[in-house]
C-alpha cells in the first residue's frame, strides 16, 4: 500500500493445538488511524504481541519502512518506534508522572539520572498534547483515563512512529473520549500511525480512517471506513449477521426479591432506593462516576454502608461481607474480571468451583470428581471455548475470561445476579451470548441487576432502568418510559429524580 510504515505478510504463529495466527495481513500508513477489528480469540492480542516482541512469528514476514525486521523482545519493538498501550494501564502507582514516562530509558548526565532533564520534557510533551497533569504527581493519585494519557506520553518520549491502543476507551466518560479523540488526531497530524482495538463501532466510525477484520486467526478482509457500514463489518466478524442483538425471553415479574432503602456512603452515592423483582432485569445507568459499581460492591459487602437498610424476601439482612450476600443467594460479577473476577495464573476449572470449595470437601480433601462435573457443566453451558477445562484462564481470550466469571457464579446456583458491565471489552458475538444467558436467567426467575455504561444495551435489556448521577438516583424508567435521549439527561443530572414524571 502507498505510504504505508508497516506492512504485515501471512503472519503466523501456532500453540499447542490452536492456530492464533492463521495467514494475518495488515498494512498501516502513516498520519491514519488503522481500526483492527474481530471477535476475542479472532487473534487481536497475538498480533499486537507479536508487533511488541513478546512473541515471535512461525512464519511470515514484518517490513517496517520497507525494510524486513523481526523483533525478539518488547525493547528491539520499542527502539523500533512501536508502542502499545493496553486495555488496562500498566503503570508503576507509587511513582510519578515522569518517572513512569522514562521508565526503562532515562535521561542521564554522565553516570547519573537528570532528573531535571526528565521533568522538563515530561512537562513539554504533556504541553504538547494540552494535558494538565502535574509530572510530579503519583500515578495513583491519577483516574483511569490520565493513566491511559500518560501511557500516550511514554510513548511520545522514545518518539513512537506506531502507537496501539488496545480499548482505550473502556473507562472513559464521554468528555474523556472526546479529549482522547483530540489527541488521536494530533498524532495523525505528526505523521503517527495508530492501530486502534476497540468493539464498539461508533468509535471505530468517528476516529479510524481504514480497518482490517479478523475471525478465527484469519486474515478476512480490509477497507476504508467511508465505503463501510456497522452491518458489513459485522458480517465480516462473525460470518454471519446479527439480526436480534437482544434476546426476546417472554418473562413475568414475581414478588420482590430484594429491597434496598435509603443505602448511602458518604462521598460516594446517598440514598439510593429499589426493588428488585423475580425474573427482572434491572439496568443501573450512569456516566463515570456515578456510584454505579461502587452501589453494587457495597450491596455485596466489599464495601461499607454509612447508612440504608437492605432486605430479602421482606427480611432485613446484614451484609457484612461477601460471603454473608452469598449465603443470601446474591451473586456478583465485578467490572474488573482480571484483578476480581478470575485468578489468572489457576485452571478453569478450579476458578469455577472457587466460590464452592466448601461444599466440595471431602474431609481434608476435595471432591475432585464432584468438582470437575460441576467445572464441566457450567463451562459447557456457558460456551466457554478452550482445549481443555484444565488451561489456565490467563491463556483464554478476554470474552471467554468473562464466561468464567458468570459459569463460577452461575455454578453458586444464586437468586440475584448483580453484573458490573457484564460486556466491557468483548466483541459483538459474544455479547449476544452473555445478552441470551441472562435473558434467560431473568426467564427462569432470577432477579438480575445490569450496570452498563452502554446505553443501547441497558435500553435493550432491561425491564426497568435507575439512572444515577454523581451518587443520587435521577431518573427511573421503565422500558416503555426509557428513550435515549431522557436516560442521557437524567445521567447528566438534567432531570429530577422522578424520571417518569419529567
Amino acid at each position: 500500500m502507498d505510504n504505508a510504515i508497516l506492512e504485515l505478510h501471512d503472519i503466523r504463529k501456532y500453540f499447542p493445538g490452536i492456530k492464533a495466527l492463521d495467514g494475518v495481513n495488515l498494512s498501516v500508513r502513516a498520519g491514519e488511524v488503522h481500526a483492527l477489528i474481530g471477535e476475542n480469540g479472532a487473534g487481536k492480542s497475538t498480533l499486537v504481541k507479536v508487533l511488541t516482541g513478546i512473541y515471535s512469528a512461525d512464519s511470515g514476514q514484518i517490513m517496517l519502512n520497507g525494510a524486513d525486521v523481526s523483533f525478539r523482545s518488547p525493547l528491539e519493538s520499542q527502539a523500533a518506534g512501536i508502542a502499545a498501550i493496553h486495555q488496562e494501564a500498566t503503570m508503576f502507582g507509587e511513582l510519578t508522572v515522569t518517572e513512569n514516562i522514562f521508565m526503562g530509558h532515562h535521561l542521564r548526565r554522565g553516570p547519573f539520572v537528570d532528573w531535571r532533564r526528565m521533568k522538563s520534557a515530561t512537562a513539554e510533551l504533556l504541553a504538547r498534547l494540552e494535558l494538565d497533569i502535574d509530572p510530579d504527581a503519583v500515578v495513583r493519585s491519577l483516574s483511569i483515563a490520565q493513566r491511559h494519557l500518560v501511557e500516550i506520553v511514554k510513548a511520545l518520549s522514545f518518539d513512537a512512529r506506531i502507537v496501539i491502543m488496545d480499548e482505550p476507551t473502556s473507562a472513559l466518560s464521554l468528555r474523556e473520549v472526546e479529549e482522547l479523540y483530540a489527541i488521536i488526531r494530533r498524532l495523525k497530524q505528526e505523521g503517527k500511525a495508530v492501530i486502534f482495538i476497540s468493539h464498539k463501532f461508533d468509535e471505530i466510525f468517528e476516529i479510524a480512517d481504514c480497518f482490517t477484520v479478523l475471525r478465527d486467526g484469519k486474515y478476512i478482509g480490509e477497507g476504508r471506513i467511508e465505503d463501510a457500514s456497522t452491518d458489513s463489518i459485522i458480517g465480516m466478524m462473525v460470518g454471519r449477521t446479527l439480526d436480534h442483538m437482544y434476546p426476546d425471553y417472554t418473562r413475568t415479574q414475581g414478588a420482590p426479591i430484594l429491597t434496598a432503602t435509603g443505602l448511602s456512603r458518604a462521598g460516594v452515592f446517598k440514598d439510593v432506593s429499589f426493588d428488585l423483582h423475580e425474573g427482572e432485569i434491572l439496568g443501573f445507568f450512569g456516566l463515570v462516576g456515578a456510584g454505579r459499581s461502587e452501589i453494587m460492591r457495597a450491596m455485596f459487602g466489599i464495601d461499607r454502608l454509612d447508612a440504608g437498610t437492605i432486605a430479602v424476601r421482606g427480611k432485613p439482612v446484614q451484609i457484612g461481607e461477601p460471603s454473608d450476600a452469598m449465603k443470601m443467594g446474591i451473586a456478583f460479577v465485578p467490572e474488573d474480571r482480571q484483578q476480581q473476577g478470575v485468578i489468572l495464573k489457576m485452571k478453569i476449572r478450579e476458578n469455577e468451583t472457587v466460590p464452592l470449595l466448601k461444599l466440595l470437601r471431602k474431609g481434608l480433601f476435595l471432591d475432585r470428581k464432584r468438582e470437575a462435573e460441576i467445572a464441566d457443566r457450567y463451562a459447557t453451558m456457558l460456551e466457554v471455548r478452550a482445549t481443555s477445562w484444565e488451561q489456565p484462564v490467563e491463556s483464554l481470550s478476554g470474552g471467554n475470561q468473562q464466561k468464567v466469571v458468570l459459569a463460577k457464579w452461575l455454578a453458586t446456583e444464586p437468586e440475584m445476579l448483580i453484573l458490573d458491565e457484564p460486556t466491557k471489552g468483548i466483541d459483538v458475538a459474544t455479547k449476544a451470548a452473555v445478552h441470551d444467558f441472562v435473558g434467560r436467567m431473568a426467564a427462569q426467575g432470577k432477579g438480575i441487576i445490569l450496570v452498563s455504561s452502554e446505553l443501547p444495551e441497558v435500553l435493550g435489556m432491561s425491564d426497568n432502568i435507575i439512572v444515577l448521577h454523581e451518587g443520587e438516583v435521577t431518573g427511573r424508567f421503565t422500558r416503555a418510559q426509557a428513550s435515549p435521549e431522557n436516560v442521557m439527561r437524567a445521567a447528566l443530572g438534567a432531570l429530577p429524580a422522578e424520571g417518569e414524571s419529567a
